[in-house]
């Protein structure tokens, strides 16, 4: 995807409001932003062990963004987080492990994450073929009433025995056992980086406290930011966030505490700032932030995963990783979706903000 094809998916309207503005927030030069060297740059002076970083290695190196220090990811955990029926139907043959994992491939990912049981059931025939990233904690959605607690499905060296590069993880911070999950996944990214393996941390927040008149906080960039420094504070070596939607969540809520500064001076309305105060907090783009793709909304898909790169990519992130847009959709279409994001990765044209 060539710019031209870019402004012309966008429209001219949005394609320069987020191709051409330049930040003046948080300054680029500031930054650890994602090349290819990253590893050398910034992790061979960390504790990770050389079997961590080779891991890392063969994540970022993998796929049709490899090299370059961005990653595309595919997960597919939403058979456990959303049930099976609402995740797949749309799609019928994801229900099938082979084709989760295979998309992946197809689409040049540089890894796909998923379940103990999807890519434990097809380990043998993929795992030495695209990076594995085990999601070892969900919020199973079939206990009545529901509730929303994240928790442990398997153990740190089932992941390992299949073969896995990495572990994934999520914590609702500010949920009322998130103290339980910050404990729970500390203790496990430790065990998993004394095997070998990177570790992934979906930072979300998770609170109905959040949403005050009508607005949602939990999307908030200044309280989605510190969530990001809690993961990086727990060894996270890739941290997974949805994009900011809104700031202003600990003023609005009246709780914790913040700096106006964060608001006049670090951030201001436009996507690109809100984003980038989430790189500054994982350690200023230290540790890579990829943001997710989000609910499949059908027609505008194309055009959202492609805003959605940019915003990332010019704050200063390290890529995207997107699952409903391209799974419910037949393989090719989803290969198309994916390929799309990484061109924004690949697009020199598409610079840091």
């Amino acid at each position: 995807m060539k710019i031209d094809d870019i402004v012309t998916l966008l429209g001219d309207e949005k394609a320069n409001y987020l191709l051409n503005h330049t930040s003046n927030t948080i300054s680029k030069d500031q930054l650890h932003l994602p090349k290819g060297s990253f590893i050398d740059d910034i992790w061979k002076d960390s504790n990770r062990s050389i079997n961590v970083l080779r891991n890392l290695s063969a994540i970022a190196n993998h796929g049709r963004l490899g090299g370059t220090g961005y990653v595309s990811i595919l997960p597919v955990d939403q058979g456990i987080e959303h049930s099976a029926g609402a995740s797949f139907a749309p799609n019928v043959p994801m229900f099938d492990a082979d084709n989760i994992v295979n998309l992946a491939i197809e689409g040049g990912c540089n890894a796909v994450a998923s379940t103990y049981g999807v890519l434990g059931i097809v380990a043998r025939k993929y795992a030495h073929r695209i990076p594995f990233i085990v999601k070892i904690n969900h919020n199973e959605f079939l206990s009545y009433p529901n509730s929303y607690d994240q928790i442990m499905f398997g153990t740190i060296k089932d992941a390992w025995n299949m073969g896995a590069a990495a572990v994934g993880a999520t914590i609702y911070f500010g949920s009322e056992e998130s103290k339980r999950q910050i404990v729970e996944v500390a203790k496990a990214f430790e065990y998993a980086h004394e095997l070998g393996m990177a570790t992934v941390l979906w930072c979300y927040l998770r609170n109905s406290a959040f949403k005050k008149d009508g607005v949602d906080y939990s999307v908030a960039a200044d309280l989605t930011g510190q969530a990001n420094h809690l993961g990086v504070t727990i060894q996270a070596d890739i941290i997974k966030q949805k994009l900011p939607e809104n700031n202003g969540g600990y003023t609005a809520l009246n709780f914790g505490k913040t700096d106006k500064r964060v608001y006049s001076q670090l951030t201001t309305d436009h996507p690109i700032d809100l984003c980038r105060y989430q790189v500054a907090n994982c350690y200023m783009g230290r540790v890579g932030l990829i943001n997710s793709g989000g609910a499949s909304s059908g027609a505008t898909d194309l055009a959202d995963a492609v805003t959605t790169a940019i915003i990332n990519k010019r704050a200063g992130g390290m890529g995207l990783i997107s699952g409903r847009k391209a799974f419910q959709r037949p393989l090719k279409e989803g290969v198309a979706l994916l390929n799309a994001i990484q061109d924004v990765y690949l697009n020199k044209k598409v610079t840091i903000a």
